[in-house]
């Protein structure tokens, strides 16, 4: 299955692309550069997360709402990054001492449809109850388009 990604790097580079064999359990996965035909190697280890994106623009001006309830998607949960930007949805498989976990974003409208998660570029990860207003970074409604904060 050919998946729409968007991947950001640890160091904040954005790679957009599609892949065709990203498995989280794996240390690499293999991104076909967009508007070329360059396949890149790209380890896990350098990333931050993997932006699985229904299209490649999104809309710049969208402000996720985390408001939204969403069932058979797993957890609320709040992920906060290292560089600062915190992204809400749902994850089924958080646990702190794996590489890596999915989050369902909280909009169903979000540009993501889901967002792989690097644990070792997170500062905090927690589930939450309430239901906040939005995400709390413009960098997660951009995200969603692929643009650099």
């Amino acid at each position: 299955m050919q998946n729409t990604v968007v991947v950001h790097l640890g160091d904040g580079t954005l790679l957009k692309g599609t892949t065709n064999n990203f498995f989280p359990n794996k240390e690499k996965f293999h991104l076909t550069v967009k508007d070329t035909t360059e396949i890149r190697e790209v380890p896990l280890t350098n990333l931050k997360a993997v932006f699985f994106v229904k299209d490649f623009e999104g809309d710049p001006n969208y402000r996720e709402r985390g408001d939204a309830e969403r069932s058979g998607l797993g957890k609320r949960i709040e992920v906060e990054f290292k560089d600062g930007e915190i992204l809400l949805g749902y994850s089924q498989g958080y646990t702190p001492n794996r590489p890596g976990f999915f989050v369902f974003p909280a909009d169903p409208e979000s540009n993501n449809d889901r967002v792989f998660v690097l644990t070792a570029a997170t500062k905090s990860v927690r589930f939450v109850e309430q239901r906040p207003a939005q995400a709390s970074s413009p960098a997660a409604a951009r995200d969603a388009a692929g643009q650099a904060s």
